[in-house]
């Protein structure tokens, strides 16, 4: 992780998860330890895939999902994904809008 000067943090996803990011331990591991501590802070989140050829859905899953269910859509706001290749980012966009639909209100039956 790398604090920058402008109130953000970086996190270097390649450094930890590899090429190919897989392991959930891993994701859960940097939510835990870096994502959700800067966003305490008040500090903005920059996940950078640099060099990260493909990612599991469970992979994005573990590194993101807790930390919307816990702040709302809405922290996405503050968190940027750099360096995505288009494997990456549809990977993303698939768990953000998973996300995002499960965070929506649902009408009661027979409403």
């Amino acid at each position: 992780m790398k604090h920058n000067g402008n109130g953000s943090v970086t996190i270097n996803v390649l450094a930890q998860a590899g090429t190919f990011a897989e392991n959930k331990d891993t994701a859960r591991d940097i939510r835990r330890e870096e994502i959700l501590p800067a966003l305490e802070k008040g500090k903005t989140v920059i996940l950078d895939f640099s060099g990260v050829t493909s990612a599991t859905q469970s992979f994005i899953h573990a590194l993101i999902s807790d930390v919307i269910r816990q702040r709302g859509i809405n922290v996405l706001d503050r968190m940027l994904f750099k360096s995505c290749n288009s494997v990456v980012k549809n990977i993303v966009s698939i768990v953000t809008d998973y996300m995002q639909y499960e965070e929506e209100p649902t009408e009661p039956p027979n409403a």
